[in-house]
């Protein structure tokens, strides 16, 4: 069984005295977790992560990464950037890169494929939205999202994370059943199944207002390998209470 993985999402949240009280709250009481953590903040505080988790049970990670190397790219940020403020993962794909910056399926491929390359885990989010899912194609729209991804990076797929984020359930306060994002896991399983031989390596997580309260009930759904979380990882006690739920 794999070791679950909770993962933080700050998004566009945060200041230096913020992210300060939150991380040492967090450090305070999360004692030796049966999970695998990890925070992904925006890029101007990931040195300040580097510098507050180095060698504590919290990995860190970026929210997006450039598809290219270097070069005349203003504003990006390179696999090589995040690697120098020792980033583990980084997010590609969420809903919000794809809805408001137009990220299609084959740039969060690159993206992903590039995240792998450089040695950082690229935590590929797939989700459908509401109209997606009122018409019956939720399989279709998730399907075609991971599948770019396994077209771009081959025999490295058994190295990604993948995060199910129904687009309706994100900071919308609904959430997706326990069964209806279990349904979507285990359709997400039998195509890396089809793809790895070692399906069972990748760690599918549920990302759609996952909290506290319904962490559990998530978690112990068969293909749910952890939670990509985004409100509640800005409150210490409720992101805790979900990595406590993660055992």
């Amino acid at each position: 069984m794999n070791r679950k993985l909770i993962a933080g999402n700050w998004k566009m949240n945060g200041s230096l005295a913020a992210n300060d009280a939150l991380v040492k709250a967090m450090l305070a009481d999360i004692g030796v977790p049966a999970a695998d953590v990890a925070l992904c903040a925006p890029a101007p505080y990931l040195a300040q992560l580097q510098s507050l988790l180095t060698g504590s049970p919290i990995a860190w990670g970026a929210q997006d990464v450039s598809a290219h190397d270097k070069g005349a790219y203003t504003g990006e940020v390179s696999v090589d950037m995040l690697k120098d403020f020792g980033c583990r993962y980084c997010l590609v794909g969420h809903s919000e890169r794809r809805q408001y910056h137009g990220e299609t399926d084959e740039l969060v491929a690159a993206k992903a494929q590039r995240a792998l390359a450089g040695g950082i885990t690229p935590v590929v989010c797939v989700g459908e939205t509401l109209a997606e899912r009122e018409s019956g194609d939720t399989e279709l729209v998730v399907r075609r999202q991971l599948a770019a991804v396994i077209h771009a990076v081959g025999h490295c797929i058994s190295e990604i994370v993948v995060a199910y984020e129904p687009v309706w359930a994100i900071g919308t306060g609904r959430t997706a059943t326990p069964e209806q994002a279990q349904q979507v896991h285990a359709v997400l399983r039998a195509q890396l199944a089809a793809a790895t031989t070692h399906p069972k390596r990748v760690r599918i997580l549920y990302g759609g207002s996952m909290n506290a309260a319904n962490a559990a009930s998530l978690l112990a759904q068969p293909d749910i390998d952890g939670g990509l979380i985004g409100g509640a990882s800005l409150k210490a006690a409720d992101f805790l209470q979900i990595v406590a739920a993660a055992a």
